[in-house]
């Protein structure tokens, strides 16, 4: 069986293209959500691309693992790894549902940061 790296990055980019529509739809946790699945699956493709197959859900550790450490994404992937589980979760916060807590600042910020980790991840796989 040949690599799947692409259909990894081509949902990669799905999940961001959701990421925007939600933010356009005020759906802001979602937008956060799926900005934190698409720049999950654009690093796993890397990973298939260079020929290793990734586990788990935490992008920061997930880009950390790559041979070529891309400046400064860790940090941003951090932020987005605060997104997997209470954008979802009735008890991610101490009160409130999650669409409470997450506006514009919030899924304006995940769309930047997750672009900018597919913009890495696509790069490196031309």
């Amino acid at each position: 069986m040949g690599s799947r790296a692409r259909d990894w990055l081509a949902q990669a980019e799905r999940d961001l293209e959701q990421a925007e529509a939600s933010r356009r739809d005020g759906r802001h946790e979602w937008a956060c959500f799926a900005a934190q699945q698409a720049a999950e699956k654009a690093a796993k493709a890397l990973h298939l691309h260079q020929g290793r197959d990734m586990w788990g859900h935490v992008v920061a550790r997930l880009l950390e693992e790559l041979p070529e450490r891309p400046a400064g994404l860790v940090e941003k992937a951090r932020v987005l790894d605060n997104f997997y589980v209470p954008t979802r979760y009735a008890n991610g916060h101490a009160e409130g549902a999650p669409f409470e807590h997450y506006g514009p600042l919030q899924s304006e910020q995940a769309i930047a940061y997750a672009r900018e980790i597919l913009e890495f991840v696509r790069a490196r796989m031309a």
